[in-house]
């Protein structure tokens, strides 16, 4: 086979040569397909510039760029059908490009916090009406007639009286001649033709066929490559290390030694991870080596304790807990977890004299720039930043230490280099969802009610482990929120969902523990706290209380909830990044154990605009956060994690993900966050179906090391 043969052409050869049959399909013919992507010189030959967003050429192709990292969380899809939308643009006809980094073109080129629709809906439908008004304006000149008498429909400027029509291609020069308009009309929500439909992903060909499109598929010519060996656990630094034997081993150009790194270079990974494995390091001790046996300790010492901080408090909460009918107390606690993104680490670079290329995987361009600025000391005007697709991020990819390690590693050999990072790697030495533990109390009246609350939650690294001001905040008068921090050598950072991701879980577990106590149902339960809110509430509210009860009976009501004999149903609902979910989860016991069998999600993230990309976001959301909360399970002995590739750590299997059936509230209003609200959720609803099911409570994560599973994760 040639060295060009692409995956799918070789799908088709070894069907042949196996004798089997190879059916031939076109997945890719459908109405509206995104044309494959054209090169910048194609785009330059008779293209005109309307904005930063979107050009028009000659031969009517519309170019809309995509300023965010994809990660696949389809941005790089529903950002240009915003455009597209209010340009009244022919969809066929739109080609979507990754836009390199331009902060003077584009703003928040970030993907993270579920912010990126909602940051930018406004933007994008402006750049795509500015864009409109100047072509329809045109139109209506070269008619000669008013310009009432003109509108744009599917990528043609018509005159309404004779019909007669000009394309945005014949109109795009004249239209760029035109003073740009301070002020647009935008679409009516009622007129939308492609916002909240269903589009495919404008990149499925180019993935399905093998294009090089990831961090790790990118070639420069004379590139070297490079593997680092880190410290072995955390709390270790760099004492010495022998280079001789890997230096001479084939396909090795050079062993570097910087900060706490060994980087070796080559020219193929596999010669490099042969001569890696030649390297005699000394290490010595630095920090603490922790393991996890030691903050089991520090957990309960820190709950125990008085060194507090005081997140929120309101109402006489010692009162209410001295004069309650009944108190409830829980504790609950979740591992580590690393990232797992499906691609490792990786990234390019170039230090010249001249300035600094980078390419790579990265959700934050500008702060790598900005990063590797500072470490070199040139200046960011010289450094540009080329945004592959992301194989996944999950938080990870918002830290820039991956392409530090590329840029002083190049500077250092004077030469392009790209770092790898193998599995190992990047769960030996990654940055991880820090453990945390969580003590709750409740205080309940003699009618049930719950009129005391308290929350203590233990986190690492000065990040506050709480979120107080979400639900039950608001709803409870007497409230007391604490938290208490560990400082660890361990390197934490924001995982999918930061703090809610287990957050979530844990209060929404221990509200139905309420609810059991009071004898109430755990839906009304909730219902009737957010009508507290609502009506008396406690302190300030910091979340939407309708749209949060909107979908509780939403969930409740494509559920079925209550009415169902043949399996044991699960609530939980979570407000995070200013979207709301619900979801009902039901279990069957098989074999005298708990199986998720199905999963009802209500969401509320406002205005959806890829129905399809939407619901693919919130399944995945649910998946993440079953197979984390049920498998999920990362362990250090001495500053080493116990688990470092999937043969020791557990993830979810095709086999054990449920059925998930999403809804959305059709309510109108801007877009809010979608990447991660699916996942808070999720655990909760498992853990309260599990309850129902067994009559045993799941407290700790992951549920598979817990009654009543009795079994051991693989």
């Amino acid at each position: 086979m040639a060295n060009s043969t692409s995956r799918r052409d070789f799908l088709k050869i070894a069907a042949t040569a196996g004798g089997g049959l190879m059916l031939g399909f076109d997945w890719f013919s459908a109405k509206a397909e995104i044309t494959s992507v054209i090169s910048n010189a194609a785009l330059a030959a008779g293209k005109t510039e309307f904005n930063s967003f979107l050009s028009i050429s000659t031969d009517n192709i519309i170019t809309i760029f995509s300023p965010n990292p994809e990660l696949g969380q389809n941005i790089k899809t529903s950002f240009p059908m915003v455009v597209a939308e209010e340009l009244e643009a022919d969809w066929s006809k739109v080609n979507v490009v990754q836009a390199a980094l331009d902060t003077k073109k584009f703003q928040r080129q970030t993907t993270g916090g579920s912010g990126a629709v909602p940051h930018s809906w406004m933007i994008l439908r402006k750049a795509g009406a500015t864009a409109k008004a100047m072509l329809v304006e045109a139109g209506a000149k070269r008619f000669n007639v008013p310009l009432d008498e003109c509108m744009a429909s599917n990528g043609f400027v018509v005159h309404s009286k004779s019909g007669n029509k000009l394309s945005f291609g014949d109109l795009a020069e004249d239209a760029s001649r035109l003073t740009v308009p301070k002020e647009v009309k935008l679409k009516d929500r009622k007129d939308f033709k492609l916002i909240g439909t269903s589009v495919k992903n404008v990149e499925n060909k180019n993935i399905v066929t093998g294009k090089p499109l990831f961090g790790l598929d990118f070639y420069r010519e004379g590139m070297l490559l490079a593997m680092i060996q880190r410290p072995e656990a955390f709390g270790l630094k760099l004492k010495s290390v022998d280079a001789a034997a890997a230096k001479t081993m084939p396909g090795i150009v050079d062993v570097v030694s910087f900060k706490n790194n060994v980087a070796i270079v080559g020219k193929s990974t596999w010669q490099i991870n042969k001569a890696r494995k030649a390297l005699k390091i000394e290490y010595e001790r630095e920090g603490n080596l922790e393991s996890s046996a030691d903050h089991d300790k520090i957990f309960s010492e820190l709950l125990n304790g008085n060194n507090t901080q005081v997140r929120r408090k309101e109402g006489d909460v010692e009162a209410a807990f001295k004069n309650a009918a009944k108190v409830i107390t829980s504790e609950y606690q979740c591992p580590f977890l690393p990232h797992n993104a499906m691609e490792p680490m990786n990234f390019f670079a170039h230090v010249r004299a001249d300035g600094v290329e980078l390419v790579g995987p990265t959700q934050t361009p500008a702060s790598a720039r900005s990063a590797v600025s500072k470490l070199l000391n040139i200046p960011e005007g010289k450094i540009t930043v080329e945004i592959t697709r992301l194989g996944g991020g999950f938080g990870r990819r918002l830290m820039t230490d991956y392409a530090l390690e590329a840029a002083e590693l190049s500077n250092i050999i004077k030469a392009p280099v790209k770092v790898i990072w193998t599995r190992e790697d990047d769960m030996a030495g990654g940055l991880y969802r820090p453990a945390v533990r969580y003590r709750f109390e409740a205080a309940l009246d003699t009618d049930g009610n719950m009129v005391g609350y308290k929350l203590r939650g233990v986190g690492m690294n000065e990040r506050n482990p709480t979120r107080e001001n979400n639900f039950p905040s608001g709803a409870v008068d007497n409230l007391l929120i604490e938290s208490a921090e560990h400082r660890t050598p361990i390197t934490t950072a924001p995982w999918r969902a930061p703090i809610t991701n287990f957050l979530g879980y844990a209060e929404q577990a221990f509200l139905d523990e309420v609810a059991t106590a009071a004898k109430k149902d755990p839906v009304q339960f909730r219902l009737d706290l957010l009508n507290r809110a609502k009506t008396s509430p406690a302190g300030a509210v910091r979340y939407d209380v309708d749209r949060m009860i909107g979908v509780i009976k939403l969930a409740a009501e494509k559920s079925g909830w209550g009415t169902k004999k043949d399996v044991s149903q699960g609530f939980s609902v979570y407000f995070s990044h200013a979207s709301y979910v619900a979801q009902v989860a039901e279990v069957v016991m098989k074999a005298g154990k708990p199986v998720v069998k199905k999963i009802y999600a209500a969401v509320d993230c406002g205005e959806v605009i890829n129905l399809s990309g939407a619901k693919q976001q919130v399944m995945g959301g649910i998946v993440d956060g079953m197979g984390h909360a049920m498998y999920g399970n990362l362990t250090f002995k001495n500053g080493s994690p116990e688990q470092n590739n999937y043969n020791k750590y557990r993830l979810i299997r095709m086999k054990e993900i449920p059925e998930v059936e999403v809804f959305f509230v059709n309510n109108g209003i801007s877009p809010t966050g979608l990447g991660e609200p699916a996942l808070p959720p999720t655990g909760g609803a498992i853990a309260n179906a599990i309850f129902k099911a067994t009559g045993k409570r799941v407290k700790a994560q992951p549920f598979v090391l817990e009654e009543p599973f009795k079994i051991k994760a693989v």
